[in-house]
């Protein structure tokens, strides 16, 4: 199952701090990790993945260090104390915004038009 693209814009920031919130990872882990949670709704592709990791950092929520594994070196991310704020404002944001899509759906608000 795959999310409508239009529907999921603006939601790959909130979800790639989340994931980074829970512990450092290098890119695969993340797009991996992202299909899997999400039952393959959301899946990036590496070429879509970098240079969104690369603006995260570019603002200062995520900072970066290579790793040395099985002979190979990995870069992992990591997120900043600026990440974790913006992670934090980011979900309320969202709520909100979740909250306010299922009161429209639910139809029970009293709507007084002026």
């Amino acid at each position: 199952m795959r999310v409508d693209k239009e529907l999921s814009k603006g939601s790959h920031e909130l979800l790639l701090l989340k994931l980074l919130s829970r512990g450092d990872k290098y890119g695969y882990q993340l797009i991996q990790e992202m299909a899997l949670l999400s039952d393959h709704a959301f899946e990036m592709s590496q070429g879509s993945l970098y240079p969104f990791l690369h603006r995260l950092e570019t603002r200062g929520l995520l900072s970066t260090y290579r790793e040395e594994a099985g002979g190979r070196s990995r870069v992992l991310y990591h997120l900043t104390e600026k990440g974790h704020r913006a992670l934090a404002e980011k979900e309320a944001k969202w709520r909100d915004y979740v909250e306010a899509v299922e009161s429209v759906l639910r139809g029970q608000a009293e709507c007084r038009i002026s």
